[in-house]
């Protein structure tokens, strides 16, 4: 598992940091006409001109294609990439009634894989031309002349998301076919890809990789822009649309139709990185904070109505697990600790990185919500991914659709409240024995404690426990007065074992009154 991805997301946050705050201010005026210069011919676009392209291009052997810099040209580490910022006076569309504005990333570094862009509009496209007058390259880089095709590497979103006065990065799409966004108030956190294809597989992952993007220039007063992109890789290629409206709640109705070059046996649909270093269900490392994390639990709501809520660990070994299920309602890496006092990092702020719902749209059939946690000591490592896996292979030679809509947000995306309540802690420890004297513990015994919010509010508390292995005792459910919230805890003896899957439904009136808690609990 290649968890080297994370440092490159932690990089390109950090570019997009400080891009933000060197250009983000008052909307401007409208762009010169010199920018004119950027787009080459425009030639016609129809709807399904991507889709065409991808189901070509599967046609046809791969090819791996890189950027050759022109001799001068150095970019190969990260502070010389940063010392490249995109000028904001030359940003595409400043100005316009639609709100949008958008701004490129240079090609270097880890980005040298050559991503072409295009813009659309009037039903005729036009790709971009690479102009290094779009960038102020500061002392570290030599600024190149401008006679070689650099392409770009990507590219960033700005919309008046939380004033209205203030064109605030929203989107960003760059590296593989990485891609991530926030909801108004939140930050830059996990992220999602376009495909995830051989994860944890003995014989390595591929990265899927957009090559190509079609922006469509935005309507004004819809809040929508479209972009299309062209996926390819050894395996695979893929037409990829988004039709994204930035908000409290920034969604992304995605349409992907697939075109395999072999059979894809594990593949993942909607996948979803982040990082989970430590919280209170665990701490392998140690550290000030209380907590350390930009998710802490996958959430699903399964074809059949069940809620399940999966705290996240970051166990001594691979972990992986699927949670079986056919027609899926949707599911997530959600951040549920809201408080700055949960993490006491004042860099980070952690408590305003955004939850990730996937919400598939028609049936999706049989198959399984895949996770993976994988050993970290470092919060600059991705060490969680999560996706759908269907059942049964993807065939070299045809095409697989999946629509799904993407929701970056700080709560739970539906209208309303969740039906069952919601799990907003789970904790673990010894379980103490104060009858000894003196009081003793055994690290064989454990103590879990899970706080519900919501769901139904009468009649009496109760619990069904259960574990794989081991003993289920102390189970005891109650209403918390000072959070007005619901406690459920239990003891877990685990003597001589080395792991144990723990299942816990609280029920009030003899009715499901919380979501299915899942944790699986290995021997440190």
């Amino acid at each position: 598992m290649d968890t080297s991805r994370r440092a490159f997301l932690a990089q390109a946050s950090k570019l997009a940091a400080l891009a933000a705050a060197f250009s983000s201010g008052v909307l401007p005026t409208a762009a010169s006409a010199e920018d004119d210069k950027l787009y080459g011919a425009f030639t016609p676009f129809r709807d399904d001109f991507v889709r065409n392209l991808a189901r070509d291009l599967a046609a046809k052997p791969f090819v791996d294609e890189k950027i050759e810099m022109p001799e001068g040209f150095d970019v190969s580490t990260y502070d010389q990439y940063r010392d490249i910022r995109f000028n904001p006076e030359r940003a595409l569309w400043k100005g316009e009634d639609h709100r949008f504005s958008m701004d490129l990333f240079h090609s270097g570094f880890l980005f040298t894989r050559p991503v072409d862009i295009h813009v659309v509009r009037n039903g005729e496209q036009a790709k971009l031309n690479y102009d290094p007058s779009l960038f102020i390259f500061g002392p570290k880089v030599k600024a190149p002349d401008g006679k070689l095709d650099l392409h770009y590497a990507g590219f960033r979103v700005r919309y008046p998301i939380n004033s209205p006065d203030v064109n605030d990065e929203f989107l960003v799409f760059q590296g593989a076919s990485y891609f991530r966004a926030v909801g108004k108030g939140l930050l830059y956190g996990l992220s999602a890809r376009g495909l995830a294809v051989d994860t944890g597989q003995p014989s390595g992952e591929e990265f899927p990789f957009f090559k190509a993007f079609w922006v469509r220039t935005p309507e004004p007063q819809t809040g929508i822009i479209v972009v299309e992109a062209l996926l390819d890789s050894p395996s695979v290629t893929g037409a990829y649309r988004f039709s994204i409206k930035p908000g409290e709640d920034t969604q992304m109705d995605t349409e992907v139709t697939l075109f395999p070059r072999r059979d894809l046996a594990h593949v993942g649909i909607a996948p979803l990185t982040s990082m989970f270093l430590f919280n209170a269900i665990g701490r392998p490392v140690e550290d000030y904070r209380i907590s350390v994390h930009d998710s802490d639990g996958l959430m699903m709501l399964t074809g059949t109505g069940e809620w399940l809520w999966r705290p996240l660990n970051n166990p001594k070994k691979l972990q992986v697990s699927a949670f079986i299920d056919k027609s899926p309602r949707g599911f997530g890496l959600m951040q549920r600790t809201r408080r700055y006092e949960d993490f006491l990092d004042l860099e980070s702020r952690y408590e305003r990185r955004p939850s990730l719902w996937v919400e598939p749209i028609g049936d999706w059939g049989a198959g399984s919500v895949q996770l993976f946690e994988i050993p970290t000591e470092f919060e600059t490592n991705d060490n969680i991914v999560a996706y759908w896996q269907p059942k049964d292979p993807l065939l070299a030679g045809g095409s697989f659709s999946f629509v799904y809509r993407l929701h970056w947000t700080s709560e739970w995306p539906d209208e309303g409240p969740a039906p069952v309540g919601l799990v907003t802690y789970s904790g673990s420890g010894v379980d103490y024995d104060y009858t000894a004297s003196p009081a003793k513990y055994d690290t064989n015994k454990r103590m879990y404690v899970i706080e519900f919010e919501g769901g139904p509010a009468a009649g009496e508390f109760s619990a069904d426990v259960s574990a794989s292995a081991g003993t289920i005792s102390k189970v005891v459910v109650y209403q918390n007065d000072i959070n007005k919230r619901t406690r459920l805890s239990f003891a877990h003896d685990a003597t001589g074992l080395d792991s144990a899957e723990l299942r816990a439904v609280l029920k009030r009136g003899g009715v499901v009154a919380g979501e299915t808690w899942l944790f699986r609990w290995t021997r440190s």
